[in-house]
């Protein structure tokens, strides 16, 4: 369980080495409302996060946890190794990234080129995951988990107190959902000030089928999000937050997802992954209508994607 005291202690924790990234309020011919998009896809390795990596890595050196000469281990061939991996090296210490023997060559030339050591074990990311257990528990490293993690997801907030810094009277904020980590800070961040809508896709709803069941539960995952959203469970503190919170879930289609990443590139030159587009697509399918009046910020968690799609 995180709360807002522990996203304002990891926005003080990583003040000046993530950016404060900025918002652009939607032309009035594209909403009918009052609706602005957090620019979070221009942080420090093209996702929010880096701000989780940043407050794990610190708060763990700050503990006498993070040896420097042994560092961090992450399982994720994703923005969550990439993250770390810029985080560790930021800092001073060594990254060692687990990710299945399935890794596609790119990713893994990225991570070793952030300057991380990537080992790969496994035709599976479970497999990857269990190893880097083990690599943590028989050396020591600190393991950084892609989300569920209290000073991941409160790094990850530090997002939405930002949010809460530059646009005055926010009532709504619309979030992508995968294992809940940026739900959760952003939720923290803005408990008591605003409500969070979480959107997910029909094909990874790990959030919806949590709060349908009460309580996390394994979920199917496919479609053209699932590089970023796909995680097969929502965390334990993603969902603890959710209720405590009142977090609001709805669902959007592969369709409606390439349709918004379409049209934020067409209209406003805006490149974003498949996962960032989501939270964009609620409101461009309808699967949320804000009400009149009511003033919206959608979070653009992440730009690692393929252009030449658009």
């Amino acid at each position: 369980m995180i709360t807002r005291a522990d996203v304002d202690q990891a926005a003080l924790r990583i003040a000046g080495l993530v950016r404060a990234t900025p918002l652009l309020k939607l032309d009035e011919r594209h909403s009918p409302g009052d609706v602005w998009l957090k620019c979070e896809f221009l942080q420090h390795t093209g996702t929010f996060k880096a701000r989780g990596a940043f407050n794990r890595v610190l708060a763990c050196r700050e503990r006498g946890e993070l040896d420097p000469d042994i560092g961090i281990v992450v399982a994720s061939g994703g923005n969550a190794g990439l993250a770390n991996a810029y985080a560790a090296a930021t800092v001073g210490v060594p990254a060692t990234v687990f990710v299945p023997l399935s890794a596609p060559a790119v990713k893994v030339k990225k991570l070793r080129a952030a300057g991380a050591t990537v080992v790969q074990e496994g035709s599976e990311y479970a497999v990857a995951y269990e190893a880097a257990i083990a690599f943590a528990e028989s050396t020591g490293a600190v393991y950084c988990h892609a989300y569920d993690q209290a000073e991941i997801a409160a790094g990850a907030g530090t997002a939405g107190s930002e949010l809460l810094e530059q646009l005055d009277g926010v009532d709504t904020v619309v979030v992508a959902v995968g294992g809940g980590g940026l739900m959760a800070g952003i939720a923290a961040a803005v408990e008591g000030r605003a409500t969070v809508v979480a959107v997910e896709p029909e094909t990874a709803a790990t959030l919806h089928s949590a709060l349908a069941a009460g309580a996390p539960v394994d979920v199917p995952v496919s479609g053209i999000a699932a590089d970023s959203l796909g995680a097969r469970r929502i965390g334990e503190i993603g969902y603890a937050v959710a209720v405590r919170t009142g977090v609001h879930s709805v669902l959007v289609s592969d369709d409606d997802i390439v349709a918004a990443r379409s049209f934020l590139w067409e209209n406003y030159r805006i490149v974003v992954e498949h996962g960032a587009a989501a939270a964009f697509a609620a409101l461009q399918s309808g699967a949320y209508v804000p009400a009149a009046g009511e003033r919206v910020a959608v979070i653009l968690c992440g730009a690692n994607t393929d252009p030449s799609g658009l």
